[in-house]
């Protein structure tokens, strides 16, 4: 079987951003006590006329914009999303009308959170081994701030709204993926449809530890199953929960600290939006490179984590 490769992505952001200081008016909090526990400084939240499918749709049009792509050639539109506008329509099915997709494609969402964009790429991995198209429209994208509740400073200062999206094509490059879930309701669930009591409910410490060892599991995995080292790689690109998850980690190979991407301090944790996001960015800041090959960690709710070695090669 062939392997992948990104070809082209691209982000969307509400308007408004919220800074600290903006939540500080909310509950009980200011921006030193959220910048030292989160490395969180700004993150953004939709207004009026802004949605979850709203962002998916721009991020998903600036994708194809920017990679010259026909959107007769897409096979497949995947979005990872756990705060849709609607159970349905999907929002998948929502860019099939806006991007004017051929009705012959199939247009679905998955709910993984913050691991979702990395399923996305080993569905749309197995997608394009037996499609007779040439990509899969993979999006995270999600309005976390419907599900927060702002009087709960444990949650409220980590997340917020955002998509990114990334076109996948196959490919010779290497790609090795490995994935993992281990359900546990206790330490971060959120009610579904009916729900009263409908937002993000978070064990901190129990989340925090989990992350550590799943981020840290999933580095040594993947670049043992694809006989690598970091020396081998562009970036680390790790879903952005926290800053001090990612230090933790990073810490631990002092000599390659400056390979893992850091944006969080701008966005907050925007869920399976987080890391389209930073490919979206660092293609951006190496325009003049032929090509990159990223190490993508996810991990979150579920709980689910997964890591993969992916090369971004723009058309």
């Amino acid at each position: 079987m062939k392997g992948i490769q990104i070809i082209s992505t691209g982000r969307a952001l509400p308007g408004r951003g919220m800074t600290n200081d903006d939540l500080s008016r909310l509950v009980e909090t200011n921006d030193e006590w959220i910048t030292t526990r989160t490395g969180i400084k700004n993150r953004y939240k939709c207004e009026d006329g802004e949605s979850c499918a709203s962002l998916a749709v721009s991020a998903a049009r600036r994708a194809v914009e920017k990679g010259g792509i026909d959107v007769r050639d897409i096979g497949a539109v995947i979005v990872a999303t756990s705060t849709p506008d609607t159970i349905f329509p999907t929002v998948a099915a929502t860019i099939q009308k806006e991007l004017q997709l051929p009705e012959e494609v199939m247009a679905f969402d998955i709910s993984v959170a913050c691991t979702g964009f990395l399923y996305g790429l080993k569905l749309a991995h197995g997608l394009l081994q037996t499609m007779n198209r040439k990509y899969v429209l993979v999006v995270g994208s999600e309005q976390l701030s419907r599900i927060l509740d702002y009087r709960d400073r444990s949650t409220c200062i980590l997340f917020g709204d955002g998509a990114g999206a990334a076109i996948i094509g196959a490919s010779d490059a290497q790609y090795v993926q490995k994935i993992w879930t281990r359900c546990d309701h206790d330490a971060l669930n959120c009610q579904g449809v009916g729900g009263e009591d409908c937002f993000v409910h978070m064990r901190g410490n129990d989340v925090f530890k989990f992350a550590v060892t799943a981020l840290e599991q999933a580095l040594e995995e993947v670049l043992e199953e694809a006989n690598c080292t970091l020396e081998d790689v562009d970036y680390v690109v790790c879903h952005q929960a926290n800053l001090r998850i990612i230090q933790h980690v990073s810490k631990k190979y002092p000599a390659y600290a400056d390979k893992f991407y850091i944006n969080i301090d701008r966005y907050g944790n925007t869920s399976s939006a987080s890391i389209p996001i930073a490919i979206d960015e660092l293609t951006e800041a190496n325009t003049d490179r032929t090509g990159m090959k990223l190490l993508c960690i996810g991990f979150g709710a579920g709980l689910t984590w997964s890591g993969a070695i992916v090369e971004v090669n723009r058309k």
